[in-house]
């Protein structure tokens, strides 16, 4: 930590004692907290305006937030110190752990966790590597294959980059295909992949912001309008069929080619030892969890939705309820992998049950960063911001509806990539945009699409973010190789994204036209970019 940033962190717990001082006086004079006057004006957005503020200049998103939820509790309070406590802990954590919901979310990221650890124990992702290899004879058909597994382990993107990695290297090895192209395969298949998969750790997180309605619903409505994730799948499929490359990719990938050389003259990091792979696993073992838990999920969902009451599927899984759809098929998928993999015998029982605590463990990160995200929206929704913002939108910002989906683009952009998180990007980002323009408005579902796009591309581009770190370990690249060789890509997408966006606002304002014709022209904005690319591109 820079002396900077840890001045910045003296001053606001220097701010927050203080606080805390002047509520110890009152009461110590036996006062009670009176009614908060910030209750419906602009101080009631203060606590996300001082996590998002604190997350950019720390780069610390969990002390960020937890600030932002105990300035909540103070405003709340008058700053009285006895009721702020008990408003941020109990009506704030709390409360959000004990939300029968929330909760739900939390066990289903726990088991996948540990499904995760027990497919790795099992061996099936090197097993799978070896198949591949010996089926896979050219460049372009690796870079595919990369793409397509890395679309198949949707379920979570930590687990799509450790997977993908170990698993593609031996392929792309052979074919002649740079650690960097291979780093930036993976980590864009990780995010923009899970953030439109309707069954994935990250559709019960976005599904956790939608209050009031069905957050599952909300996050398959707006995979559509999520032009950056389905623009960077289609630049990656572009790329490997017309064998383009540019900026500082293109040097990695012609001395990977001409010379052999798949790090560019840079420090390889010291490859997985193979014989720390499990000999006894197979394809099987890799493939058969993930459609286990696809299946189980799925029929958890239209479970929860009344498909077995009479319901119909389309009904029943619009109606369903995602934290006990995904929890009950995860579980379902844990019981049924544990059996498998012991009467396969292909690991012990003892090193099954260690996964347990291991797959937790590898889940404590976006644990933490949900309860404090639910944490903070509680806050800002015990101060009325909700109510604050619809009021001062209606007055104000129909001037400028057709810029916000940009806007909350690129804001979303920033403060993914300052931060290196995109849950907490959106968690915090999306309940302020469905205040300003709620579900039952036309750009609605575009402008909670718009947070999710930008919280993963900031994800994407961020060099502090943990998958942008685990990409690269994941392809046994250097980091700051994969980085640089990876920006001009991912920000060519999001150049053009951004410009469907405002497209996107520009259609809204056409009585009766489809906001949906935005993603094709997006589409089609992306190709031509690319092309004109590959023509001004120097031999």
């Amino acid at each position: 930590m820079t002396k900077r940033t840890r001045r910045w962190m003296l001053a606001a717990v220097a701010l927050i004692v203080i606080m805390a001082a002047v509520s110890m006086i009152a009461l110590a004079e036996g006062e009670e907290a009176p009614a908060s006057p910030f209750y419906k004006t602009f101080w009631s957005l203060l606590p996300p305006i001082i996590a998002i503020a604190l997350a950019l200049i720390t780069k610390e998103v969990y002390t960020s937030l937890f600030v932002g939820i105990i300035v909540g509790g103070l405003l709340y309070a008058n700053f009285n110190l006895e009721v702020t406590l008990t408003h941020a802990f109990n009506n704030g954590i709390v409360a959000s752990l004990s939300d029968s919901y929330n909760v739900g979310i939390l066990v289903f990221l726990v088991i996948l966790g540990v499904i995760v650890m027990m497919m790795n124990k099992a061996g099936g992702s090197a097993a799978f590597g070896r198949w591949a290899s010996s089926k896979i004879k050219s460049r372009t058909g690796a870079q595919l294959a990369t793409v397509a597994l890395g679309s198949l382990i949707f379920i979570d993107d930590y687990f799509n980059c450790l997977t993908v990695g170990s698993v593609m290297r031996p392929v792309t090895d052979k074919s002649r295909i740079s650690r960097a192209k291979l780093a930036y395969l993976i980590d864009a298949t990780a995010a923009p992949i899970c953030i439109i998969a309707p069954i994935s750790s990250w559709a019960a997180a976005v599904s956790s912001c939608v209050k009031d309605v069905n957050g599952l619903e909300v996050f398959i409505k707006a995979i559509p309008f999520n032009f950056y994730a389905i623009l960077t799948l289609i630049m990656m499929i572009f790329l490997a069929i017309t064998k383009l490359d540019y900026g500082p990719m293109a040097k990695h990938e012609k001395n990977a080619k001409e010379k052999g050389d798949l790090f560019s003259g840079m420090k390889a990091l010291a490859e997985e030892a193979n014989e720390n792979a499990n000999p006894k696993g197979k394809v099987i073992d890799l493939v058969l969890p993930i459609v286990l838990l696809i299946i189980c999920c799925v029929i958890g969902m239209i479970y929860s939705g009344g498909f077995f009451e009479g319901k119909d599927f389309i009904s029943s899984f619009s109606d369903s309820d995602a934290s006990v759809g995904l929890m009950l098929g995860s579980a379902v998928t844990l019981i049924i992998t544990f059996i498998y993999y012991l009467c396969r015998r292909v690991i012990s029982f003892k090193d099954l049950t260690g996964c347990i605590p291991e797959g937790f463990k590898s889940m404590v990160p976006a644990i933490l960063i949900l309860t404090f995200a639910w944490s903070l929206k509680a806050m800002t929704d015990s101060l009325g911001a909700a109510a604050y913002v619809e009021g001062l939108v209606q007055t104000s910002a129909e001037g400028f509806q057709i810029f916000l989906p940009a806007i909350i683009f690129l804001i979303a952009c920033g403060l993914s990539f300052a931060t290196g998180t995109s849950w907490g990007t959106f968690t915090i980002l999306i309940p302020i945009t469905l205040s300003v323009f709620p579900l039952t408005a036309p750009l609605g579902v575009v402008c909670v699409s718009a947070c999710m796009a930008g919280a993963v591309c900031g994800d994407h581009c961020s060099p502090i973010s943990d998958t942008t770190i685990m990409a690269s370990a994941g392809a046994q690249c250097d980091h700051v190789a994969h980085v640089s060789t990876q920006l001009p890509y991912a920000l060519t997408v999001a150049g053009v994204s951004a410009v469907t966006y405002l497209l996107a606002g520009v259609f809204n304002l056409i009585p009766g036209f489809p906001l949906i014709l935005a993603l094709p022209i997006g589409i089609i904005l992306m190709i031509c970019t690319l092309l004109i690319i590959r023509l001004f591109k120097k031999p």
